[in-house]
Protein backbone atom coordinates (compact mmCIF):
# COMPACT_ATOMS: atom_id res chain seq x y z
CA UNK A 1 0.00 0.00 0.00
CA UNK A 2 1.13 3.47 -0.75
CA UNK A 3 0.10 6.80 0.95
CA UNK A 4 0.03 9.77 -1.45
CA UNK A 5 -2.27 12.54 -2.46
CA UNK A 6 -4.10 13.20 -5.35
CA UNK A 7 -2.95 15.65 -8.10
CA UNK A 8 -5.39 16.47 -10.21
CA UNK A 9 -9.06 14.62 -11.28
CA UNK A 10 -10.99 14.38 -14.25
CA UNK A 11 -14.73 14.29 -13.56
CA UNK A 12 -15.92 13.92 -16.93
CA UNK A 13 -13.41 11.22 -18.16
CA UNK A 14 -13.79 9.47 -14.54
CA UNK A 15 -9.58 9.53 -14.00
CA UNK A 16 -7.02 11.27 -11.85
CA UNK A 17 -3.23 10.98 -10.99
CA UNK A 18 -2.14 10.30 -8.01
CA UNK A 19 1.54 10.99 -6.16
CA UNK A 20 3.23 9.15 -3.92
CA UNK A 21 7.08 8.14 -3.21
CA UNK A 22 6.08 4.83 -4.36
CA UNK A 23 5.00 5.63 -7.72
CA UNK A 24 7.83 7.73 -9.23
CA UNK A 25 6.04 10.17 -12.10
CA UNK A 26 2.42 9.88 -11.06
CA UNK A 27 0.06 6.94 -10.65
CA UNK A 28 -3.39 6.79 -12.72
CA UNK A 29 -6.43 6.35 -10.93
CA UNK A 30 -10.01 5.51 -12.50
CA UNK A 31 -13.08 6.04 -10.60
CA UNK A 32 -13.72 2.77 -10.62
CA UNK A 33 -10.86 2.17 -8.05
CA UNK A 34 -12.36 4.18 -5.70
CA UNK A 35 -13.27 2.23 -2.57
CA UNK A 36 -16.41 5.48 -1.67
CA UNK A 37 -20.24 5.04 -1.39
CA UNK A 38 -20.57 8.21 -2.49
CA UNK A 39 -20.41 9.48 -6.14
CA UNK A 40 -17.16 8.07 -7.28
CA UNK A 41 -14.57 10.84 -7.69
CA UNK A 42 -11.40 12.62 -5.60
CA UNK A 43 -10.61 16.36 -5.85
CA UNK A 44 -6.59 17.76 -6.19
CA UNK A 45 -5.04 17.77 -3.06
CA UNK A 46 -7.07 15.05 -0.72
CA UNK A 47 -5.00 12.55 0.98
CA UNK A 48 -5.21 8.64 -0.05
CA UNK A 49 -4.10 5.20 0.80
CA UNK A 50 -4.13 3.20 -2.68
CA UNK A 51 -2.43 -0.32 -3.96
CA UNK A 52 -1.03 -0.17 -7.20
CA UNK A 53 0.53 -2.20 -10.11
CA UNK A 54 3.45 -1.53 -12.77
CA UNK A 55 1.71 -1.30 -16.32
CA UNK A 56 1.73 1.63 -18.40
CA UNK A 57 -1.55 3.62 -18.47
CA UNK A 58 -2.04 6.79 -20.56
CA UNK A 59 1.66 7.93 -19.92
CA UNK A 60 1.80 6.73 -16.56
CA UNK A 61 3.74 3.58 -15.33
CA UNK A 62 1.88 2.89 -12.49
CA UNK A 63 -1.99 2.03 -12.24
CA UNK A 64 -3.73 2.05 -8.76
CA UNK A 65 -5.93 -0.73 -8.19
CA UNK A 66 -7.78 -0.18 -5.16
CA UNK A 67 -7.80 3.83 -3.38
CA UNK A 68 -9.25 5.17 -0.32
CA UNK A 69 -9.53 8.41 0.44
CA UNK A 70 -8.69 10.29 3.69
CA UNK A 71 -11.88 10.91 5.86
CA UNK A 72 -13.97 9.02 3.59
CA UNK A 73 -15.92 5.64 4.65
CA UNK A 74 -14.38 3.01 3.15
CA UNK A 75 -16.62 1.04 0.63
CA UNK A 76 -16.08 -2.30 -0.35
CA UNK A 77 -17.01 -3.34 -4.02
CA UNK A 78 -20.15 -5.41 -4.52
CA UNK A 79 -19.27 -9.03 -5.54
CA UNK A 80 -21.85 -11.23 -6.25
CA UNK A 81 -22.45 -14.23 -8.37
CA UNK A 82 -24.21 -13.50 -11.01
CA UNK A 83 -28.37 -13.74 -11.02
CA UNK A 84 -30.18 -16.27 -13.35
CA UNK A 85 -30.62 -13.17 -15.79
CA UNK A 86 -27.05 -12.58 -16.20
CA UNK A 87 -26.23 -16.29 -17.09
CA UNK A 88 -26.17 -17.62 -20.47
CA UNK A 89 -25.66 -20.79 -22.56
CA UNK A 90 -25.10 -21.95 -25.97
CA UNK A 91 -25.39 -25.13 -27.94
CA UNK A 92 -23.74 -25.80 -31.35
CA UNK A 93 -24.49 -28.99 -32.90
CA UNK A 94 -23.13 -29.73 -36.46
CA UNK A 95 -25.06 -31.59 -39.18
Amino acid sequence: MAFGVVREWHDEEGWGVLDSELTPGGCWAHFSALRIGSYRRAEAGQNVEFSYEQGVQDGYAYRALDVTIEGVPRVEPDVEPPGPGLQSHLTIDRD
